[in-house]
């Protein structure tokens, strides 16, 4: 195993451990695969963070361990089968299993289900395009993908622009910071705090919606029509 450390521009010898250093030995083992390794491996595993591993392996190119255009082939090429992995697990479960799912879950309809079916159906792929470029969804966007049986041609195409997209600006962030690549790390942090802020606040107002409906529903069941009074039927019918 080569130690977790990582010689700086400056002929300094900064000592990196965890996720960095981890991913600091499969580019000094491996090179430019290695970095496409970690990346596949962050798709499948989103709480690996690519907004470490991607400006590591500009600054890694930077340093002349690997060219930057292997850098970027490679950790697209990473995404992309890590991508395919998931798009693979979603085909597998297939429809029928997450609607029986959907069908036990108490605040959730199938015409919840219908409806975004139906909307994955008209913006599946820019779906998959965005999709790509959001911390944590990046990753389980493929998974709708193969559930729905996404045409596989359009499924790659919009995988790999969105990978390509992404993993430019974090690796070229990287290589034009040098030692200073951690700077991305914070900054993307923020960026996903404030994600998965606004993914929460959503699913507390569904539930909240649901269960206020949930409690309204069997209330309204409860007014029955007022059955006609004598005087009214003595008038009917004379």
């Amino acid at each position: 195993m080569i130690p977790t450390t990582f010689t700086t521009t400056t002929g300094g010898t900064e000592p990196i451990g965890g996720i960095a250093g981890w991913a600091t030995d499969l580019m000094e083992s491996m090179g430019a695969p290695g970095a496409g390794l970690a990346i596949a491996l962050e798709n499948l595993f989103p709480p690996l963070p690519s907004e470490v591993i991607l400006p590591l392996a500009g600054f890694t190119a930077a340093q002349g361990r690997m060219s930057l255009v292997a850098a970027l082939v490679w950790t697209t090429l990473g995404s992309v089968v890590g991508a395919l992995a998931l798009y693979g697990v979603g085909a597998a479960i297939g429809r029928d299993r997450v609607r029986a799912l959907v069908a036990r879950l108490p605040l959730v309809k199938i015409a919840d289900l219908d409806r975004t079916e139906a909307w994955f159906d008209r913006h599946g792929a820019k779906a998959v395009f965005f999709g790509r470029m959001i911390p944590i969804f990046r990753s389980l966007i493929s998974v709708p993908a193969g559930l729905e049986r996404m045409r596989m041609t359009t499924f790659l195409l919009f995988t790999t622009l969105g990978s390509l997209l992404w993993n430019s600006a974090f690796v070229l962030a990287g290589y034009g910071l040098g030692d200073n690549w951690r700077t991305v790390e914070e900054y993307v942090g923020v960026y996903s705090k404030g994600v998965l802020a606004v993914a929460a606040v959503v699913a507390v107002a569904f539930v909240a919606v649901r269960i206020v409906k949930a409690r309204r529903a069997p209330s309204a069941g409860t007014h029955r029509a007022t059955p006609p009074t004598r005087d009214f039927e003595r008038d009917r019918f004379g």
